[in-house]
């Protein structure tokens, strides 16, 4: 009895020792949102979450800090991560152009920095994303086609970011083979509150363009949304808008019977957050080395575009 008696202390005392050395060796990561109230920032989470809890790297400690939509908390955040010697920094959807100093600050100190559709620079291990140039290719068309090339539009765009810029710059382009669209107005979003600053807008623009109004092109779903909830509330029901993401409620108004909403691009956020958890793995945990993990710094996955002939697919 007193050897199995000892036996049974001394395998839980092992046990014990084990899950103290495993949390000992739980790495600490640092996820920075550009914004948490944005749904894609909040899906790339969710799929890292999940990861997290399907491989066994529930006990990773995850600080999340959100930036509000500026530059400049950007790098705030990353400063502060690197000062407290992170085993990593994922950053999702962020304006880096202010975050140099910060960056450099986090290579100095060996900590390796993931980017989330946040555009390459130098000091990211890789920024995985979608081809945005080529999302607003195929959606940009597909709206003023729709239209039959002739028609007045909202176009509303968002600079600050790597991605909505380069969807905006292609809508630009576009427009130029199509001299029977009318811009009525262009709006640059604020990040911030993208969606009041776009609810604001939109009861501007409808209250002095009225019916005139034959479509609006958004750079992303949530201004999209925030766009049809004013047309439909003043009534304009004949609009087309377009937006890009792909969220959950943007397919179902799409495919909603009579919805505005003509289109939108799926993105697979979810995945995009499971991939930088592997790579965080395989880099971090196990040791590998970045190129030979990944090849090229920018890594770009599918996205394709839904509308309302194979919108039940993406439901």
């Amino acid at each position: 009895m007193k050897v199995a008696r000892l036996a049974t202390l001394m395998g839980a005392s092992v046990i014990a020792l084990m899950a103290a050395n495993t949390a000992a060796n739980a790495l600490e990561i640092a996820f920075i949102h550009s914004n948490a109230a944005a749904q894609s920032e909040t899906r790339v989470k969710a799929g890292f979450d999940a990861w997290l809890a399907e491989t066994g790297y529930a006990d990773w400690n995850v600080s999340v800090l959100d930036s509000g939509g500026t530059g400049e908390r950007i790098a705030s955040n990353i400063q502060d991560a690197a000062a407290r010697g992170v085993d990593a920094i994922v950053v999702t959807m962020a304006d880096l152009r202010a975050s140099r100093a910060a960056i450099d600050a986090a290579v100095a100190a060996d900590i390796p920095i993931f980017g989330v559709d946040s555009g390459y620079i130098e000091g990211l291990q890789v920024d995985i994303t979608t081809n945005n140039w080529a999302m607003s290719a195929d959606v940009s068309p597909y709206l003023l086609d729709t239209l039959g090339g002739k028609g007045n539009i909202i176009f509303l765009r968002m600079a600050e970011h790597h991605g909505t810029r380069k969807r905006g710059d292609v809508m630009a382009n576009v427009l130029k083979e199509y001299p029977d669209i009318k811009v009525l107005v262009e709006h640059n979003i604020n990040y911030g509150a993208f969606f009041e600053d776009t609810t604001a807008r939109m009861e501007d623009f409808v209250s002095r363009f009225g019916e005139d109004i034959d479509a609006v092109w958004a750079p992303w779903d949530e201004p999209a949304q925030a766009a049809i909830n004013v047309l439909n509330a003043a009534g304009l029901t004949d609009v087309k808008v377009i937006g890009i993401d792909g969220h959950p409620q943007a397919v179902a108004e799409v495919c909603k019977e009579n919805s505005l909403m003509l289109a939108t691009v799926s993105q697979p956020f979810e995945g995009m957050g499971a991939q930088v958890g592997q790579w965080i793995q395989s880099i971090v945990v196990e040791g590998g080395e970045t190129r030979t993990v990944i090849p090229n710094p920018i890594v770009y996955l599918d996205a394709p575009l839904v509308t309302k002939q194979n919108c039940q697919d993406f439901l």
